[in-house]
């Protein structure tokens, strides 16, 4: 067994493999950026490198700075993690030539698997089914849209060498292909260092249904099971849960054995995943097609750590120091379900656009381990509270993956860690999760990739907290801090006490975009009444300690937790969340017709490109700039009819958050 190793990761795969390493006494050292000089994978690890600035091509993609790191280090071994170098060839092979293990396949295997296109050439002459499309290396854009056409529309452009969702674009008409494919290209450029495309079919009604796959130095290759991860947001998984709902035990066979054939046919050692998009058969099982390999660990492998009971990392350092695989085919095997949910920092409802800032709040429903529990949640997290979410890096906060004796009980822990999941200082998906959690096609396991659009009325016409609870537990929350000064001295209390009459506190807040008013009147017996919106509610608060308080409004009684910052609150039950702050109507005087001609930054990014340059007439809704933020691209539309004044930046330039973009005038 190696003595130390290096990460070339970051953030909670970093972590996650440094627990490992730690248990099995092997000495770890991190490499990291400027923007990650205090994370939390910095100080997990024994010993830590600096490689570089803050974008990942000038830091964890800097392949020689972390070969020269492990080397003066001392380090046996590199593993790679996910992402970043962990399917580069080019970094395998340069592992192997300083001397150094690559704790992954060979660079022959990522060479063959690592193209989506010479990958799906190799399944076809395995006999592998395929999902119709062009797949070959003409990528001129309007081969590929003659293509498109023959394959019949609506078609699917995914990066060749990528993964994760990023450059992959679904075209439903041959007007937008195009746009799309030259979208694709330039996210799939910036993320890989690869424009190179395929074009398939788009399957209606898809499941997303990879095989977990291990092979060892000796020839032997195992599958471990499966897992489904069909619920999606732009190609990207939200959750993942094994083994597959629905799956039987001979397609499971049949699909375990297909991975087991892709494994062997490019000589795989280590931890692989491969992928199918699967659809219902006539006989009521499911069809498979082969989608693509991805040759390292994945995001998604607690889940079937859960239902094995094995440590991924722990088989990843074992066979890349030359151990056998520690179990054959036949000694594996299942037990219960877990599911894994992704918390991101984005906003579900606007589009899931990444949000950045401080996490002044991160509590978990259990301690962040990295291991398996059959009772509690596992919390896979690289950060914590305190730090910081930066707009050079994707967007996940944390993993949580939940385990139980079947699907319905692993689907009531979930909810129950994500109510238990309390983020603050920036947007999240948590309670998005929570709705898809408890929507009626997830919960009957009703799954396909559109499931968030086809639940789209139940995930995001949802109102939030009720109004006046969401009062009542600002108003806990201020008499709580009232009443740390308790002096036997009634007239230096602060508790709105008054000689004669009762004492009105008028609050001004602000909740999705509306205005509450809520009025907290202690009467002159010492009775608290809840007014809003003409409504009257007798109330009382009890603090619990921390930021737990125990309210009675009217006829209703629940336990909430209430954080503040500033100006801003952040309130969660189990009747759901809610993040509001003091509404100050001077910050709203610009509002109005005034500002209709400023187009702003959604978030930090770089300018890709302008669409539309000045003097031009655009109409509404038309695509007028690209920004890319978090490795993703995002498109800023026209909000009305207009003539483009001024353009404020250049292509390539860095936007802070609200940067006006460009200037539209109302014509």
């Amino acid at each position: 067994m190696f003595k130390k190793i290096l990460i070339a990761n970051r953030g909670e795969i970093a972590c996650r493999v440094a627990a490992t390493a730690r248990r099995m006494g092997v000495r770890t050292v991190a490499v990291y950026s400027d923007a990650d000089a205090q994370a939390r994978h910095v100080r997990a690890c024994d010993e830590a490198v600096h490689v570089g600035g803050n974008a990942p091509r000038d830091s964890y993609l800097q392949w020689q700075r972390i070969i020269d790191a492990a080397l003066a280090t001392g380090a046996q071994a590199i593993h790679p993690g996910y992402g970043f170098l962990s399917e580069n060839e080019t970094f395998a092979k340069a592992c192997a030539e300083a001397g150094l293990v690559f704790i992954g396949p060979p660079a022959s295997a990522i060479a063959a698997m690592g193209s989506k296109s010479a990958a799906k050439a190799l399944m076809d002459k395995a006999g592998v089914p395929l999902v119709p499309g062009y797949h070959g290396d003409n990528n001129e854009p309007q081969f590929l849209a003659g293509e498109a056409a023959r394959i019949g529309y609506p078609v699917l452009i995914k990066a060749s060498a990528g993964g994760g969702g990023k450059g992959m674009r679904r075209v439903d008409k041959a007007e937008d292909f195009i746009e799309a494919l030259a979208s694709c290209q330039r996210e799939a450029q910036s993320s890989f260092g690869n424009d190179h495309v395929l074009v398939e079919r788009y399957v209606t009604r898809p499941r997303h249904i990879e095989i977990q796959v291990f092979g060892d130095t000796q020839g032997q290759c195992v599958y471990l099971f499966e897992r489904d991860c069909s619920v999606q947001r732009r190609h990207q998984k939200v959750l993942e849960e094994a083994p597959a709902p629905g799956m039987s035990a001979e397609r499971r066979a049949e699909m375990g054995a297909a991975a087991v054939s892709a494994a062997k046919a490019v000589g795989y050692v280590g931890a692989g995943t491969v992928e199918f998009i699967a659809e219902p058969a006539d006989d009521g099982d499911l069809r498979f097609y082969f989608m693509e390999m991805n040759t390292r660990l994945q995001v998604e492998h607690p889940v079937t750590e859960a239902i094995t009971g094995l440590d991924l990392v722990e088989w990843q350092l074992r066979v890349a120091g030359g151990e056998p695989l520690p179990l054959r085919q036949e000694q594996l095997q299942m037990r219960g379900h877990a599911i894994e949910a992704r918390i991101c920092a984005e906003n579900p409802d606007a589009n899931f656009l990444p949000a950045t800032g401080t996490l002044h709040v991160a509590r978990w429903p259990a301690h962040v381990s990295f291991e398996r529990s059959d009772e509690q949640p596992r919390v896979d997290s690289g950060v914590g509270e305190g730090d910081a979410i930066s707009p050079h890096y994707d967007s996940m906060i944390a993993k949580l993956i939940v385990w139980g004796e079947d699907r319905a009980q692993a689907l009531a822990r979930l909810d129950a860690a994500l109510q238990a999941t309390h983020i603050m200082g920036l947007n999240t998906n948590v309670a998005f999760l929570r709705r898809v959690v408890a929507s009626h096609a997830f919960a009957t396991a009703d799954l396909d990739t559109a499931l968030i659009e086809r639940e789209r009325p139940a995930l995001f016409e949802a109102l939030p907290l009720a109004p006046e609870l969401v009062a009542s537990g600002v108003a806990a929350h201020l008499l709580a801090e009232e009443l740390t000064l308790e002096d036997a001295d009634p007239w230096s209390r602060r508790d709105g006490w008054r000689l004669h009459g009762g004492a009105h506190r008028r609050l001004s807040l602000e909740l999705a975009g509306q205005t509450l008013t809520p009025t907290l009147v202690r009467l002159h017996d010492g009775a608290t009444v809840l007014e809003l919106a003409g409504q009257r509610w007798p109330f009382t608060a009890r603090a619990l300690g921390g930021a737990w308080h125990d309210v009675q409004l009217g006829q209703h009684r629940l336990t909430l937790a209430v954080y503040a910052h500033e100006e801003r609150y952040a309130i969660f039950c189990q009747q759901g969340s809610a993040l509001l702050s003091d509404y100050d109507p001077l910050a709203h005087a610009g509002d109005g017709a005034s500002e209709g001609g400023r187009l702003t930054a959604p978030m930090p990014g770089k300018v890709v490109s302008f669409l539309a340059k000045a003097g031009d007439r655009v109409k509404q809704g038309q695509a007028l700039a690209v920004m890319e933020a978090m490795k993703m691209e995002h498109t800023i539309s026209a909000p009305h009819d207009g003539v483009v004044e001024e353009l404020l930046y250049g292509v390539g330039d860095q936007v802070a958050e609200g940067g006006e973009l460009l200037r539209l005038a109302k014509r």
